[in-house]
């Protein structure tokens, strides 16, 4: 087989890049390991900044998203045992946010590949990256577990296969430059059949740890407590989950609503960058680079930057041979990437409590969380850091917003 640009990945990185240069009219094909089914099966949030929502509606993608998604024009902060509303809207200028699940928009972009007679393939395997210095990189891989190996030769590889696919680890290892934290604290998540509990999302510091209140839909809930990463499902109750969220963000004047948990689970927390994002005619995006914790909600948003850097990058190529852009793919997206993961560690760092740490530490989050709430200069910062910040990319020539 033979393509311009092969994609390996079919999360949201890998399909809005092909999205995005079908558009352009450059041919690509996706390999992803996982069945169709499962990729779009696969509950996960989703907290679309501003700019990704003007992506998806401008590119076509987007109508399903403003019909049931749900727009918040702020979060609640919530600490002392009072709630303080951050107002994005009035903040920023107009701008918002979306809640919509990344599996809901994984839906929509694998419905717009396939009604465009998109190359997508799942349930591949034995995917080997193969000359990635040259300038015919090659993909081998399995359509069926026993089946014959396939290559495809390309122009470019985009490497969107996640934190433990293998287009990362086609760079060799002296020369990747990585970086990490481990947070010592997971979310324990539960999706429970319940009302919504509130128009927005609410953040919570307690003294026995981080909440999170969300809504998913008008049935089913998400919600989160703070708990060691090491500690087992197990060992949490449908009953001991209820009790404690209670704890955490029961007021005097309004209580939360039980309801049936259908599904519940703990997933540990880091902060981590790849920073050689290309190497040779490779490039990574979204999680096969980085990866940032939660608290933030700027993973699928920060994947969302990577391939519109990306893909302008290759449209410049293939239309005036001009490679301005692609050299410069590591330098224009990590800019974003590292601003990104400062608010994520600042949100995530201000509102889970380290039990190790003494009271001064938390009497600090708790000065921190009243600054925030009580200047206007700060509420800004964070209102303008959540909604997205602008889209740059630096040419020869101009800023591209």
């Amino acid at each position: 087989m033979r393509t311009q640009v092969g994609i390996i990945g079919a999360g949201p990185a890998g399909l809005l890049l092909s999205h995005l240069l079908h558009l352009q009219g450059i041919e690509s094909i996706i390999l992803e390991s996982r069945s169709r089914e499962d990729i779009e099966g696969t509950i996960r949030a989703g907290v679309l900044e501003q700019g990704t929502v003007d992506l998806l509606n401008s590119t076509g993608v987007g109508e399903r998203m403003m019909r049931e998604g749900h727009v918040h024009d702020g979060i609640e902060l919530q600490f002392n045992g009072k709630r303080h509303r951050i107002d994005f809207h009035e903040l920023t200028g107009g701008k918002r946010i979306m809640v919509y699940a990344q599996h809901e928009v994984i839906k929509d972009l694998v419905a717009a590949r396939l009604h465009a007679a998109g190359q997508v393939y799942f349930n591949v395997s034995d995917v080997n990256l193969r000359q990635i210095e040259s300038t015919t990189p090659k993909i081998q891989f399995r359509l069926e577990p026993e089946g014959e190996l396939q290559e495809i030769e390309c122009d470019f590889i985009a490497g969107c296969d996640g934190f433990h696919g293998p287009s990362r680890q086609a760079i060799p290892a002296n020369v990747r430059i990585e970086k990490q934290k481990i947070y010592p604290f997971g979310w324990l998540g539960i999706l429970a059949k319940t009302p919504p509990v509130n128009p927005e999302l609410i953040y919570a510091n307690h003294e026995r740890g981080f909440a999170l209140l969300s809504t998913r839909s008008p049935e089913i809930q998400r919600h989160y407590i703070q708990v060691d990463p090491k500690d087992d499902i197990k060992n949490w109750s449908d009953d001991r989950i209820w009790t404690e969220l209670h704890a955490r963000v029961d007021l005097d004047d309004w209580i939360l609503k039980d309801g049936p948990i259908i599904q519940k689970n703990i997933v540990s927390m880091r902060s981590f960058v790849c920073e050689t994002m290309r190497y040779g005619n490779l490039f990574l995006a979204g999680d096969a680079a980085h990866i940032v914790p939660p608290t933030g909600a700027k993973g699928l948003n920060l994947a969302a930057a990577d391939v519109q850097v990306l893909a302008r990058g290759l449209s410049e190529y293939y239309r005036s041979s001009e490679e301005d852009l692609l050299n410069r793919y590591s330098e224009i997206c990590l800019r974003r990437i590292w601003k990104a993961q400062r608010f994520s560690y600042w949100m995530t760092t201000m509102l889970h409590r380290n039990l190790e740490h003494s009271s001064f530490e938390y009497n600090i989050q708790l000065a921190e969380l009243d600054y925030v709430t009580s200047s206007q200069a700060a509420a800004i910062s964070l209102a303008e850091n959540y909604v997205g910040l602008p889209m740059e990319i630096q040419t020869n020539y101009s800023i591209k917003i």
